[in-house]
């Protein structure tokens, strides 16, 4: 019997009168790219908000290898294994590519922001950072100033920042937002083939289902805080109701 990564249970929360979650309860289990879709509103960055502490539920667990994780901080979540990127990359934009994955490393490490700046740039641990340039195509923009970087370039040094810091488990909010279609899929190709080698498994929010089909090996369907179908994407996604309910259209 497989032991799950992630469990959650009941989850519930409500914003008013609207149903932001409402009594989720979904398995996630290692390896797997668990793709969540559904029409804006659904719920979709909230139940990553929820997993990662953003937001506390009302009702509910979300346990991370058996722990429960509902009440800790953001950081806490984070130095427990749980890993986050955002649809706007969360950068140091005038710090180098290289600058923002050694404070990353500085944060795995748990120094102090004033004692950390000198020894960010200690050998030892430029080289660890390079190492995660290099899985993610990023070494050959290290000295380049991170706001410099197009849009699939800052997505991924968002990811990087995140995979530095070791999660066992990687939850990204649509990591093609904003990226061209050209680049969408080399930004994924990446991104997939760092987590396979690491052995991170992951859930991301992604609007392209052309995207979600390619890459996740599981889809989640949310739709008025609810899991509306949960499968494999050819299943899932050739469903003309869920279509319809995610897309507008059969």
């Amino acid at each position: 019997m497989r032991t799950p990564i992630l469990e959650v249970e009941d989850l519930t929360l409500h914003f008013g009168s609207i149903a932001a979650a409402e009594r989720v309860t979904v398995l996630v289990y290692p390896g797997e790219r668990v793709g969540i879709v559904g029409p804006n509103g659904a719920g979709k960055t909230t139940f990553l908000n929820l997993i990662t502490g953003y937001l506390r539920p009302e009702r509910g667990a979300v346990r991370f290898w058996g722990q429960e994780v509902v009440g800790l901080q953001p950081h806490q979540v984070t130095a427990l294994g749980v890993g986050r990127s955002f649809q706007i990359p969360q950068l140091f934009l005038t710090l180098t590519v290289r600058e923002n994955v050694l404070v990353a490393l500085a944060i795995r490490e748990r120094r102090g922001w004033t004692s950390f700046w000198k020894p960010l740039h200690e050998a030892s641990r430029v080289q660890v950072a390079d190492e995660v340039l290099l899985q993610f195509g990023l070494l050959g923009q290290a000295d380049r100033p991170a706001g410099e970087l197009p849009e699939g370039g800052r997505k991924l040094l968002d990811v990087a920042m995140a995979f530095a810091l070791r999660p066992r488990l990687l939850l990204m909010d649509e990591p093609t937002s904003g990226v061209s279609a050209q680049e969408k899929f080399r930004v994924m190709d990446t991104l997939v083939a760092a987590l396979q080698e690491a052995g991170v498994t992951s859930l991301f929010v992604e609007h392209d289902m052309e995207v979600v089909r390619r890459y996740a090996t599981r889809v989640l369907v949310l739709h008025n805080g609810r899991i509306l179908a949960d499968g494999v994407p050819g299943e899932v996604l050739d469903d003309p109701e869920i279509r319809l309910a995610v897309t507008g259209r059969r």
